[in-house]
């Protein structure tokens, strides 16, 4: 986790299937094709390609767009930055904007009453992430097994979303 993670989750409303991560570290990276295979190399599975997720669910690097990673806990992270030092990129941390919850059960059915996408497994498979709204917040989605969804949420938003998440399951 880095040091700069806020050591407490915030507030969340209270929803059967609705559990809080633990604090984490938290990387935006922005770059071309050079930075990617810099980053690739050094983290422990190379950078996911459109609409995916690579790690497991302790370090991940999340697809948010054609040159944007959300690297969640990112392993030897100031070999990272030296290696992408000399490179045109963009490395920011926001681990303290940012929190996160596993979302199943009722409340996984639920996340199709704010959501736009079809999130049916068949079409948003296991390792399938996207950045996507629900209700009026945005939100990363990122599907780490059939019936679990890990869901990053900006702090600020974090209770607006669980409420409208909590509502819509007491109604599944």
């Amino acid at each position: 986790m880095s040091s700069q993670a806020i050591p407490r989750p915030p507030r969340l409303a209270t929803c059967s299937g609705l559990e809080p991560l633990p604090p984490r570290g938290r990387w935006l990276l922005r770059g071309g094709a050079a930075v990617h295979a810099a980053a690739g190399a050094l983290l422990d599975w190379p950078l996911p390609s459109q609409g995916r997720a690579a790690g497991d669910h302790e370090h991940a690097a999340l697809w948010l767009g054609p040159e944007e990673f959300l690297l969640l806990d990112p392993p030897q992270l100031p070999v990272l930055q030296a290696a992408l030092a000399p490179l045109p990129h963009s490395l920011v941390e926001v681990s303290q904007r940012q929190t996160a919850f596993t979302v199943s059960g009722a409340a996984r059915l639920a996340l199709n009453a704010a959501c736009p996408l079809d999130l049916d497994v068949e079409v948003f498979t296991v390792g399938a992430c996207t950045r996507t709204v629900f209700g009026k917040a945005e939100v990363v989605l990122w599907r780490i097994a059939p019936d679990i969804f890990h869901v990053e949420v900006w702090r600020s938003f974090a209770m607006y979303v669980t409420q409208l998440l909590a509502q819509a399951a007491s109604e599944v």
